[in-house]
């Protein structure tokens, strides 16, 4: 089962908010895709949530648009940022995306990130969200949600 951003949020409000706090700390992410043989390659990639969807834009031709125009599985990782502090936790984000084709939909995406052009753009849909924490500076918490799951929650000393 997939979801997307809108679907995630309504669902875990609370850790939705801290997944796009964390993503909008900084601009760029790792994304991992698959290559041609199965291997995961990393890349680079600045991401935007709008509409209740998690956009993914690519420079044309990039590896990692076509990574994901063969296979739509990947996972992004948000940037931990400086040191060792990984304010707001660490999180990950699994699913499929899918490049948008629609012209009237990548209008409205140049319209609010005016990215440079041509350029790829992806929808995606959720298939996990991971979030990482410390706690108290006692516990390690693990928050897991997977569509049609209630939200995961482990702690550990």
């Amino acid at each position: 089962m997939t979801a997307n951003w809108a679907f995630f949020a309504a669902a875990e409000p609370a850790l939705a908010t801290a997944v796009e706090r964390r993503f909008g700390a900084f601009t760029h992410h790792v994304l991992a895709t698959l290559r041609k043989d199965g291997s995961p390659r990393t890349s680079g990639l600045e991401v935007r949530f709008l509409a209740g969807e998690l956009w993914l834009g690519m420079m044309p031709g990039s590896l990692k648009a076509l990574d994901l125009r063969r296979d739509p599985r990947f996972a992004l990782q948000a940037n931990p940022g400086e040191g060792t502090g990984m304010g707001g936790g660490d999180v990950r984000i699994g699913g499929r995306a899918f490049e948008v084709e629609d012209a009237g939909t990548k209008a409205g995406y140049v319209e609010e990130v005016e990215p440079p052009e041509p350029f790829h753009l992806f929808r995606t849909e959720l298939t996990e969200v991971v979030r990482t924490s410390v706690e108290d500076d006692a516990y390690l918490v693990v928050q897991v949600w997977q569509p049609g799951q209630p939200l995961r929650t482990v702690k550990r000393a």
